[in-house]
């Protein structure tokens, strides 16, 4: 999946190191990053498997990546998505905008 972030945005925000025990719903459900926001999904241990859909509509994933220790994948602005966790998984999240939005929401949930 691996989208380009543009070389001139920055990361607004970044998660804590999320695993089983601590991961916000909203993550495990459909949910998308906000217009003119780039999520890029950084797993540091275990897997996560990362499921996108075609609309806020859709149950049956177009997209299937998992996510192995060291390595991430970004996800496009708007771009459904959920993702799953291994026992052993930690990841974080940082996202990426053009402009300041700091104070804004990044994901939109169902």
């Amino acid at each position: 999946m691996h989208q380009k972030i543009p070389p001139d945005w920055k990361i607004q925000r970044s998660t804590p190191f999320f695993t089983r025990k601590n991961v916000p719903p909203a993550l495990l459900n459909h949910h998308n990053t906000a217009e003119g926001v780039f999520g890029q999904l950084c797993v540091m241990a275990g897997t996560v498997t990362f499921y996108g859909f075609k609309d806020k509509q859709t149950c049956e994933p177009e997209l299937s990546i998992i996510v192995s220790a060291g390595e991430f994948t970004t996800i496009a602005p708007q771009y459904w998505h959920r993702v799953e966790l291994s026992e052993d998984a930690q990841f974080n999240i940082n996202f990426w905008s053009k402009k300041n939005k700091i104070e804004k929401p990044l994901i939109n949930t169902q």
